[in-house]
């Protein structure tokens, strides 16, 4: 019994496939683009020792705000650095901190905050730009903020401990 729309392949003598490109378009998917940017501040190799010697991961810190009043930090940790950033940015995204802006993406009062060793101080400074150094500058621009001075106080070059210092601080601003 013969069905008239069923197409055999005989040249390409593997069955029942049609020849040519087989998988569809997998790999070729465009993601969408996130209402959110990003900053990686920090990727550390580290290492834990095992019977056979030293295994590796890494360690990633991510900053991720729309420069509209909301940001992020996150930390990610995986045997590759890709899959580490894709986690710091999910666990940013899990603790975004929506802040209070003035008129001219300013913060309304002076703020500090302590992490670890690390102090930062945020002030409102009208007219003169984004002037901070460091992890702070980072998390300040991603968020939006403009005319502010920072400044950190830290023992320790740790770019986590004084882009959580930041974040506490900025979650201290009140209207």
């Amino acid at each position: 019994m013969d069905i008239p729309n069923q197409t055999t392949n005989k040249a390409s003598g593997r069955g029942s496939r049609p020849a040519g490109r087989r998988g569809g378009n997998r790999g070729q998917m465009e993601k969408p683009r996130s209402e959110f940017d990003h900053k990686v501040i920090s990727v550390r190799r580290v290492a834990r020792v095992v019977a056979g010697g030293r295994r590796f991961s890494f360690s990633v810190v991510v900053v991720i705000g729309n420069r509209k009043g909301k940001v992020g930090v996150g930390l990610g940790k995986a045997g590759d650095t890709t899959l580490a950033i894709d986690k710091a940015m999910n666990a940013a995204k899990k603790a975004l901190l929506t802040l209070p802006l003035t008129d001219v993406n300013s913060i309304p009062h002076q703020t500090e905050a302590k992490f670890g060793s690390s102090t930062v101080e945020i002030r409102p400074a009208p007219g003169k730009g984004l002037v901070a150094g460091s992890a702070v500058r980072t998390v300040l621009d991603l968020a939006g903020i403009r005319d502010i001075t920072a400044k950190v106080h830290s023992r320790s070059k740790n770019k986590l401990n004084i882009a959580r210092a930041t974040i506490i601080a900025l979650r201290a601003l009140k209207v």
